[in-house]
């Protein structure tokens, strides 16, 4: 992969640009639904607010918009009957959010279209055609499309990716009957919103309309910051699955039940949770994390005669991750064994590793390459510990993905954070990379 630059754009339009994503993250963070933190989810007045911001960002550069079937927003520039080579993350968060997950990615795809983007002859004055179609840098056999996702995280109703699973056909209408903490229905919210549950087909997308899917991200963990470096080629995105487990025993009075008559789901289930910790540290590349746990009844006079307990566990291959859930099903029987109790778990999420393909790790490495000094050591490659959006659409698309530093890889918290200058990198890594796409043949 040449290390030559095709992009002609100054440093400072590029530093300009890291300027805008920057400042326009920090817009982005004030939509929110709570007063002292971020919290921005699927099909709440914040999305519609932050969907019609990204559409007036996107129009400013002479994008067609729309809102698709799902709430996801999406625009596109170039030859109408083209593929399009999509690029985009998500503008949904979790609770108490920090501003940069996903948000950086989709602001950063947006700047890429304006660096590309060059007036061409009988175009208007925002250097697009009469037919949208636009002028590049270098010629582009593909449109390009920005999609902010909705729904990434899952946060309002428990299932994640439900945005990038309409645009990948994937959505399955058990999911209708997914509820939010206050008893709305998926159905219901989305007519709230709007959008027509029975149009959702028609956000999903053809493999021929696309010629793959890039992402930008800000690693959620340390090895860039460790590293010192500033970007990174992902190789995979983790295997991910999730469960809701249940440890049963029996409450009795806490004065007056003595030891050996105890079954005390408390202790089991936190045994359960340290067998967690101690299986994933064991297994390279495997993490697994309890990240929800509530006793019942509840009272402080009261052994806990049941425990409900959340488990999210991911590793780089679906193998290795189903061998440590087996082997944790194996301590849990006998935890149960030993102390009188009985288990369950539902499993409420899977979804198996995603791998980058070649061609989008060779662009993304010459895009990185181009912001490096001549002759430096090859770009780092990492898998994503993460899920990402590009889970979904590899069921339908080529996906690519270019991490960013995050200081010490703090991530889902308001902590989080990028700097302008990797953003600058990163801006000028992913439109090197979707132009050194364009020479590529697939």
């Amino acid at each position: 992969m040449t290390e030559a630059s095709l992009l002609r754009a100054a440093p400072d339009a590029i530093a300009t640009a890291a300027r805008r994503v920057m400042a326009r993250c920090d817009e982005l963070a004030r939509v929110s639904a709570a007063e002292a933190s971020i919290e921005r989810v699927y099909l709440s007045p914040e999305h519609a607010r932050v969907n019609r911001l990204a559409a007036e960002w996107m129009r400013e550069l002479g994008m067609r918009t729309w809102q698709d079937a799902a709430g996801n927003q999406v625009a596109r520039i170039g030859d109408p009957s083209a593929p399009a080579l999509m690029l985009g993350s998500h503008l949904d968060t979790v609770l108490d959010a920090g501003r940069y997950d996903g948000i950086a990615g989709v602001l950063m795809a947006l700047e890429v279209v304006r660096l590309l983007r060059v007036p061409v002859a009988g175009s208007g004055a925002d250097g697009t055609g009469a037919d949208g179609a636009g002028g590049w840098t270098v010629p582009l056999p593909f449109a390009i499309e920005i999609v902010a996702f909705s729904d990434e995280e899952g946060t309002r109703f428990g299932k994640a990716l439900l945005g990038s699973s309409a645009v990948a056909g994937t959505w399955n209408d058990a999911w209708w009957g997914l509820t939010d903490a206050g008893g709305v229905s998926l159905r219901r919210a989305f007519l709230e919103f709007g959008l027509d549950p029975g149009r959702i087909g028609e956000a999903a997308r053809r493999p021929d309309e696309l010629v793959g899917y890039l992402e930008a991200h800000i690693e959620q963990g340390p090895e860039l910051d460790r590293a010192g470096e500033p970007l990174a080629v992902v190789s995979s995105i983790a295997a991910a699955r999730r469960f809701q487990l249940v440890v049963e025993g029996e409450a009795r009075h806490a004065g007056g039940t003595p030891y050996d008559m105890r079954r005390d789901a408390l202790l089991g289930a936190s045994e359960a949770a340290l067998a967690v910790e101690r299986l994933c540290a064991a297994e390279h590349h495997i993490v697994g994390t309890v990240g929800q746990f509530e006793a019942f009844p509840g009272a402080v006079n009261v052994i806990p005669g049941e425990v409900q307990f959340s488990l999210d566990l991911r590793g780089e291959f679906d193998g290795e991750r189903d061998r440590v859930w087996d082997a944790l099903a194996r301590e849990l029987d006998a935890i149960s064994g030993r102390r009188g109790l009985r288990w369950r778990a539902r499993e409420v999420h899977s979804a198996p590793a995603v791998f980058c393909a070649p061609l989008l790790q060779d662009v993304i490495e010459g895009g990185i390459r181009s912001t490096l000094p001549p002759r430096s050591e090859e770009p780092p490659v990492i898998f994503s510990r993460a899920g990402h959006d590009g889970m979904a659409l590899g069921a339908i698309a080529d996906v690519g993905m270019l991490f960013l530093r995050n200081p010490d890889g703090v991530s889902h918290h308001p902590d989080e954070a990028v700097s302008a200058g990797d953003v600058a990198h990163g801006i000028r890594a992913l439109a090197e990379a979707v132009l050194l796409r364009g020479t590529q043949r697939a």
